[in-house]
């Protein structure tokens, strides 16, 4: 397909008004709909409350005249649906209705799955990653087919279950319904501002390997004072092998982990260059106080944010962690980590190497468990689809999108760019303030309604 941009800016800035004001008028009911759907837990990592949230999304997208199926897998099912439109050309959302675990729970201000309006933001958990995205495409088409009476183009829908364990079933899903998943184009699950509220558009997100190291040393925890010289301790040994996967210097130690790894083109680092430094918010919102590497801000932190692999211990788990003391020694310890990747680097080349590496190490003891992983994935930033997208922003934000080229999040888009041959962009609402996977979740009213906006127009150009 080939766009002209300057058609596209056109068609963007000539859509209907009354598609604008369905949308503002319809804010309430379209957050009323985001609030039943936020109040249903949906935790993929405990499988709370998976089947139901489903079905409240079957439903939504039925009441818009889809087409829908509930494909089930292995895990958690996939919501298809689909809908002709005036245009032979087909757009494809990739979204998710699973969620993070909300723990802990003491920190949240409200309930995690009781919505609650404050200032202007909606609270809970999912809201942002991923149910307001739902919610939002649909109050967008709502609004084409309030005005229009048809979709400019077809639409389907893949929603899946499993995003946030990593979207275990989701290759196997797309390889067996390749022929009904198929599109001209794609937009992925998220999108939105950065701390400039200039609308952000990334073409790539980094690969995932994530495992749970575990080793027990004991059939029993045992008192410190009887085996605290004598017995090994888990928790000891799990430090220990940890300790070896990377040095003092951030260098990952896996053999070869850093052959594959493909250094950011040219046209990487022109875009790269163009963005805002974003160092003194990142110390500001998180409370660092500096960054690896001697790092100060600029292209140097930017590049490094996306385009280097990383190792990251995200949870331990020994022994006694409650109140007061106990003298006893871990039996079993255990460590979540994972592995961040850029092309071209695999989960499988991650795997063979951690295992290598620490049976090299001396930790053959240490078990490895994979829950989970993706390769990293990009899109052209300079594909017309792309172009369309970015230029389908600028009436909504009154500021022109910039193009990001690799995310430092992780997501299945591998999966759809390889079996689909799509490209994929993304458009959505979130912001830096979104809390999304820590207590108080959030969005903000006037981004919801943007980002309906801006898949309108993009429904239109691409049509």
């Amino acid at each position: 397909m080939t766009y002209d941009p300057q058609a596209v800016l056109s068609t963007a800035a000539v859509l209907s008004t009354a598609i604008d004001t369905y949308i503002e008028q319809h804010m309430d009911e379209s957050i009323a709909e985001l609030s039943r759907l936020c109040a249903q837990p949906s935790v993929a990592a405990q499988n709370w409350g998976m089947a139901e949230c489903a079905g409240l999304v079957v439903g939504m997208l039925k009441q818009r005249g889809f087409t829908v199926e509930v494909i089930p897998t292995q895990g958690a099912p996939v919501v298809f649906a689909e809908r002709k439109g005036r245009s032979s050309k087909t757009l494809l959302f990739y979204n998710h209705y699973d969620v993070q675990p909300p723990e802990p729970l003491e920190l949240w201000e409200t309930p995690p799955f009781e919505p609650t309006l404050r200032q202007g933001k909606l609270y809970a958990r999912g809201v942002s990653d991923d149910k307001s995205h739902i919610t939002s495409r649909l109050l967008a088409i709502d609004a084409l087919l309030a005005v229009d009476g048809e979709l400019p183009c077809g639409v389907k829908f893949a929603i899946e279950g499993e995003e946030e364990v990593s979207s275990l079933h989701l290759k196997d899903f797309v390889k067996d319904n390749v022929e009904r998943l198929q599109a001209d184009a794609c937009i992925w699950e998220f999108g939105g501002v950065n701390h400039e509220d200039t609308p952000i558009q990334h073409t790539g997100l980094r690969g995932i390997c994530y495992v749970e190291l575990s080793v027990q040393t004991a059939s029993q925890d045992v008192h410190s004072g009887l085996g605290g010289s004598i017995f090994p301790n888990a928790a000891w040994r799990l430090v220990w092998a940890l300790s070896t996967l990377k040095g003092p210097d951030e260098r990952i130690r896996l053999p070869g982990h850093y052959d594959n790894v493909r250094p950011p083109s040219a046209r990487d680092l022109e875009l790269m260059s163009t963005l805002a430094d974003a160092s003194d918010e990142y110390k500001s919102r998180y409370g660092i106080q500096e960054f690896l590497h001697g790092l100060t801000g600029g292209l140097e932190l930017r590049i490094a944010k996306a385009f280097q692999p990383t190792c990251t211990i995200c949870g331990l788990t020994a022994g006694y962690q409650g109140p007061g003391s106990k003298t006893v020694l871990p039996a079993r310890a255990s460590a979540k980590v994972d592995f961040r990747l850029v092309p071209d680097q695999t989960p499988e080349q991650v795997l063979t190497a951690l295992r290598q590496h620490l049976d090299a190490e001396g930790f053959s003891d240490v078990q490895i468990e994979f829950l989970g992983g993706e390769a990293p994935a990009r899109t052209d930033p300079d594909d017309p689809f792309i172009k369309a997208v970015v230029d389908a922003a600028l009436p909504v934000y009154g500021k022109p999108m910039q193009v990001v080229p690799m995310n430092s999040g992780s997501g299945p888009n591998h999966i759809f760019a390889h079996y689909l041959n799509v490209p994929i962009a993304t458009a959505g609402l979130g912001y830096p303030g979104a809390q999304i996977h820590a207590p108080n979740e959030n969005i903000r009213l006037d981004l919801y309604q943007k980002g309906a906006q801006h898949i309108a127009r993009v429904l239109k150009a691409f049509a």
